[in-house]
């Protein structure tokens, strides 16, 4: 070993012993969170009285009461202009009547018709219709359109798509589904699509859509009902008879047939709400800077009588932000309090479309600019069975640490190393996972409006997800709340550095 070396080594070693020195006012707020504590919120989050937590319902408005009364008893701030709550609408329609006539003939509901649930109340009457195919239009693949004026007219299409169609996206985004038609037919200015199907006749059709936040819509998609294949050859004449095996052989054209045709659809819009709970606890000379901490304490409801009770999915994250907030008010209370601006914030709707922090993202109570990270927990209460290598008992699915900001994976790494020592798996951690858990949670509206994100989730996608099964009883707490370590002591980091995280990357969202 050389003398220039050893002069090297020994320079350095004092900052190798700062980078790993342990701040003993984190360990000291960290180690109150507890089995004990972790036990008593989720037997009471994940109980009967709750009834699985389904937004909007009573149980959940029990839930989102016994999160802020716990916030109050911390005395964190009320996050909202002197509420707990950001409250934001829900609408529900019910259909009260609907109606198609071809050529004067009134036609059967469920045996020749059915309406779609997104249609608006209106009366159309047409006295012609274009025919365009399968209504796909894929780029350069295909396009059923072609040559075809259809804005403000009545278009007709069929359920499918050619057997040898490579459309350009798959699933729900493809242009091939029904979804992707719709969308097409309203790119094209069509007033109103009826699409052909086989399966007729049909089940007596839904009468109530479910909850949902879209009553308000930038532009509404065409009025739609679906029609038999019978029903069709009233339209067609000749053309129409097994017009879905003559569309497969390739027999039919592109074409507008005359007929008159009349659309109903009448409805009722019921309203409701449902709340995000936010408890502050304000910073010192950073506190117009923010560091989020967020959990959906929303899950699947009752069925008849069977309650999903969601202990891990997301009675876990819950728990984990209520007990979280408690270890940072007593830092606080001991004169160690954070920097930056601590925003706990429990979310609903999760399971329904991550409503919750969506709602927050487009209406965003605290600078978004300003908000130097979200750490969102969505599940970390058990262990991933599939999972073949390692500890089962000492690890944390970490998801997004190396997106947005290049700051994130450097300070999330060291918080482990540090206090903890779990193994970080980065499994899910590719967009292009089949899972796509990265899109999953309510990390990703943080994440699309610039915010970096960290995920942590413990994987458990088999047995008891999404089950009446998902109870309390079956939590592993010592692991829970190791897990929940890990993210206070990030974000310790977080709201006391003197910088707020670099965004420095960009987010790739890959196509489906």
């Amino acid at each position: 070993m050389t003398r220039k070396f050893i002069a090297c080594l020994l320079l350095s070693l004092p900052l190798l012993s700062t980078a790993q020195k342990k701040d003993k006012n984190a360990t000291k707020a960290a180690a109150t969170i507890t089995v004990e504590d972790m036990k008593k919120h989720l037997y009471i989050i994940a109980s009967k009285e709750m009834e699985g937590r389904e937004t909007p319902s009573p149980g959940l408005e029990k839930a989102a009461n016994y999160i802020e009364q716990h916030f109050k008893s911390l005395g964190l701030i009320p996050g909202n202009n002197g509420s707990y709550r950001q409250t934001y609408p829900l609408y529900k329609d019910s259909m009260l009547g609907t109606s198609m006539k071809i050529n004067g003939a009134a036609l059967e509901l469920n045996t020749d018709f059915q309406p779609q649930a997104s249609n608006y109340a209106a009366e159309m009457r047409f006295s012609e219709v274009v025919f365009a195919g399968y209504g796909i239009s894929d780029g350069d693949k295909r396009d059923d359109y072609k040559d075809l004026k259809v804005a403000g007219k009545l278009v007709l299409i069929a359920d499918g798509s050619p057997a040898d169609y490579k459309p350009s996206q798959t699933g729900f985004a493809s242009p091939g589904s029904a979804f992707g038609k719709m969308n097409t037919a309203m790119s094209k200015g069509a007033a109103a699509v009826i699409i052909i199907y086989g399966n007729y006749p049909r089940k007596t059709m839904n009468l109530n859509s479910n909850w949902s936040m879209n009553s308000y819509k930038s532009a509404q998609t065409p009025f739609s009902f679906t029609i038999s294949q019978r029903i069709a050859e009233k339209i067609m004449g000749e053309d129409g008879k097994n017009m879905l095996d003559k569309l497969k052989a390739g027999l039919l054209i592109s074409k507008t047939y005359p007929a008159e045709i009349d659309l109903g659809y009448s409805k009722t819009t019921k309203t409701n709400h449902a709340s995000n709970v936010l408890g502050v606890l304000e910073g010192t000379d950073l506190k117009d800077e923010y560091v989020f901490i967020t959990g959906h304490y929303d899950h699947l409801g009752k069925r008849d009588t069977v309650i999903f009770y969601g202990a891990d999915d997301d009675g876990s994250g819950t728990t984990a932000v209520l007990e979280m907030a408690e270890a940072f008010v007593k830092a606080k209370a001991a004169g160690n309090g954070p920097r930056r601006t601590m925003v706990f914030m429990t979310v609903s709707g999760e399971e329904k479309g991550l409503w919750g922090s969506g709602y927050y993202a487009n209406h965003p109570i605290f600078p978004l600019d300003k908000t130097t990270v979200d750490l969102n927990i969505d599940m970390i209460g058990r262990s991933d069975a599939s999972r073949k290598q390692g500890d089962s008992a000492n690890y944390v699915y970490v998801v997004g640490d190396d997106k947005i900001s290049s700051d994130l994976k450097v300070i999330s790494e060291a918080a482990n190393k540090n206090y903890v020592n779990m193994e970080l798996d980065y499994k899910y951690n590719d967009p292009n996972d089949r899972n796509r858990i990265y899109f999953r949670s309510d990390h990703y509206n943080f994440a699309q409006k610039g915010v970096p994100i960290i995920f942590y989730y413990d994987g458990m996608l088999g047995a008891d997800y999404h089950k009446p099964t998902d109870t309390p009883d079956k939590i592993n707490y010592p692991l829970m709340v190791k897990r929940s370590q890990l993210v206070f002591y990030t974000a310790w980091e977080m709201a006391n550095r003197n910088d707020m995280l670099k965004r420095d990357m960009k987010l790739e969202i890959p196509s489906r």
